[in-house]
């Protein structure tokens, strides 16, 4: 049965979501407005083709809903016009790194958190199984591995901010207001739609959306290879590189099977887009972070922010 995707409301059909969208358009609702602006459309239509719009932004196309959360999640991020972050990402400097560092130790102590919740709702064994290891991986450290977490920290280091220094700074708005979207998802979704709004994040990562139609990596390979950046750098990059295909692959497996199972698939969609929208502000946090760092890298970042919204 289709949903409003902003409040989630459930309609008979499509032209009656499109009709609730279009009125609250025309009253200048913000929440409605800006999800047409961000995911669909951005001129006023009439209310037959936003229903078409709506349907087919959320057609499986029978290739089912782990690929469509690929689809989506590579229109939003790795298009012709590619996210601020990732073409920032392709030769990233100093501030832009530690704008990472500093953002993203918030983000990774949000998510075991969050996946904690996943733990705690389900009742399905090999879903929880899949989050203990992901939890230890991320933050405890996993056969003699460090953490994800400690990695990170220690590419701060290695650019040389201590680690006091680190973990002193508090979150720009914009990371503490995704991460604040993540939590309400966790607390007040079901399991399925948590499980998918985290791990479908960790497509940003994955290498094999290349062969899906993403114009570039997360960041360019030969920086694992070069002698520009510190150890720590690399050795932090290269181990999501490695990792987040495989993760974000059984994820989405999971995802899928227990959507369809428990009839969720609707909501799963609608929860997704939403923590897209969450994850695309938090990694223009990471730049806002890099240009307060360092303020020369301000005009190339605008460029590169203003041709995206453009």
């Amino acid at each position: 049965m289709p949903l409003c995707p902003i409040c989630e409301i459930k309609y008979d059909d499509w032209v009656s979501v499109a009709n609730h969208i279009h009125e609250l358009a025309k009253k200048n609702e913000s929440s409605h407005i800006m999800w047409l602006n961000r995911n669909l459309e951005t001129r006023e239509t009439s209310v037959r083709n936003l229903a078409d719009k709506l349907e087919t932004f959320f057609d499986l196309k029978g290739k089912g809903l782990a690929n469509w959360i690929r689809e989506k999640f590579i229109q939003k991020f790795y298009s012709d016009k590619p996210h601020p972050l990732i073409l920032a990402m392709q030769k990233p400097n100093r501030a832009v790194l530690l704008g990472y560092v500093l953002e993203h130790q918030h983000f990774l102590r949000n998510w075991v958190r969050v996946l904690s919740l996943i733990i705690a709702k389900t009742d399905k064994d090999d879903v929880a199984r899949y989050e203990l290891e992901n939890i230890a991986v991320e933050f405890l450290g996993w056969r003699d591995k460090p953490s994800h977490y400690e990695l990170l920290i220690r590419m701060g280091e290695s650019l040389g901010m201590k680690r006091d220094e680190i973990f002193s700074t508090k979150p720009l708005p914009s990371t503490l207001s995704a991460i604040n979207t993540w939590k309400r998802i966790g607390e007040t979704k079901t399991w399925v739609e948590t499980m998918a709004s985290m791990h479908s994040l960790e497509l940003v990562a994955d290498r094999s959306l290349r062969t899906y139609g993403a114009k570039m990596h997360y960041f360019n390979p030969s920086i694992l290879e070069s002698e520009e950046y510190p150890q720590a750098v690399k050795d932090f990059l290269r181990e999501g590189y490695e990792a987040d295909e495989y993760h974000a692959e059984e994820a989405l497996e999971l995802v899928e099977k227990y959507s369809e199972e428990l009839n969720l698939v609707e909501q799963v969609q609608v929860t997704v887009i939403k923590s897209f929208d969450a994850f695309s502000k938090y990694l223009l946090a990471r730049l806002e972070r890099a240009i307060l760092i360092d303020s020369s890298v301000a005009k190339f970042l605008g460029g590169v922010v203003n041709e995206y919204y453009s």
